[in-house]
């Protein structure tokens, strides 16, 4: 049977698509198509057309909510497709020069054809999955506005002294406030999404037992792992939340042990915020993170480890499906 590798580059408003044809090694096919259902679905049909369904292997990088709809498309057909991040593409491809949509899903397609063996299937995340991302997007957006006005408060403040007017403060103060009210109301509508699902309140109920991981990480954490089915254990969660350390030597130079540049940078934030909470409240990260300072480690390579070991209590209570107990010496 014939295997088609279908690479997808996707913007917000097209698709451009290749078909590579694993028997003849060559790009048999290539086009742009809008990108809604419509255009996406009468592409799939044609595709069918050359081959079955089994015979097709999609594949696109992450894009957000750009690739949403193809996504739905692709499951409600049953075929098989692998979000890949962007960045796993570039670094195999060793050195490239050019870049234009066509050629990028020529790449994808390609790349996909030569690491068939390491594709894994992706699928849609559940809609309250989506709702709760949107949900943290907006929360994000609006602590990152409620930031600026407190950064404005603190001038206008000063300002004040001067020009004995306080209106440019009581605007900031106002701000503020409501700032405060909207993100405490996206907070509980979050809480209200995860309790929507009980197989995602399950989950979320389980690793909010582990001390230091809050409503916040916890919600973050089951979105990027889509409730935990997208990483096969806890050490690929690190390496992709940039948490996992490296050797980083050559030869006969050896130095310590980095974590990659690659990372999610907003899960890696939270992580060690969160490895901030349990050194403080969780009496076993006090003792450790005590232990290791006082042997002269670097604080911020102590919280690192400190991320990395909730990260494994929190698959561990997910894979057992019973809460973490802490157990006092």
């Amino acid at each position: 049977m014939k295997r088609f590798y279908v690479g997808i580059d996707i913007s917000k408003d097209w698709l451009d698509v290749a078909v590579l044809e694993t028997d003849s090694k060559k790009i048999i096919s290539e086009k742009r198509i809008d990108n809604n259902q419509k255009h996406i679905f009468k592409l799939i049909n044609q595709l069918l057309k050359k081959g079955n369904a089994d015979s097709y292997w999609f594949c696109f990088e992450h894009t957000g909510n750009y690739g949403l709809e193809l996504m739905l498309c692709l499951d409600q057909k049953s075929l098989l497709y692998s979000v890949v991040p962007a960045q796993e593409i570039i670094l195999s491809q060793g050195i490239k020069r050019g870049k234009n949509d066509r050629i990028d899903a020529i790449r994808i397609a390609e790349f996909a054809a030569i690491q068939n063996a390491r594709l894994k299937p992706s699928k849609l995340p559940v809609k309250e999955l989506l709702v709760i991302k949107q949900l943290l997007s907006v929360r994000r957006h609006l602590i990152k506005t409620r930031s600026s006005y407190k950064n404005s408060l603190k001038t206008h403040t000063i300002a004040s002294k001067v020009s004995e007017d306080e209106t440019a403060i009581l605007i900031c103060q106002k701000q503020i406030e409501q700032l405060n009210q909207e993100i405490n109301q996206v907070e509980r509508q979050i809480k209200d999404k995860i309790k929507s699902n009980q197989e995602i309140h399950r989950n979320f109920e389980l690793i909010t037992s582990v001390k230091g991981i809050g409503i916040i990480v916890a919600a973050q954490i089951i979105v990027y792992t889509n409730n935990f089915t997208s990483f096969d254990n806890h050490r690929k969660f690190s390496c992709y939340s940039g948490i996992a350390p490296f050797e980083n030597s050559s030869g006969q130079k050896v130095s310590n042990k980095k974590t990659s540049k690659f990372r999610n940078q907003i899960m890696k934030t939270l992580l060690m915020n969160a490895a901030n909470s349990a050194v403080i409240y969780d009496p076993q990260m006090k003792k450790y993170y005590s232990r290791k300072i006082n042997e002269g480690k670097a604080t911020y390579s102590v919280l690192n480890a400190v991320a990395c070991k909730l990260i494994a209590r929190m698959f561990a209570v997910v894979k057992r499906q019973n809460p973490y107990v802490i157990i006092h010496n």
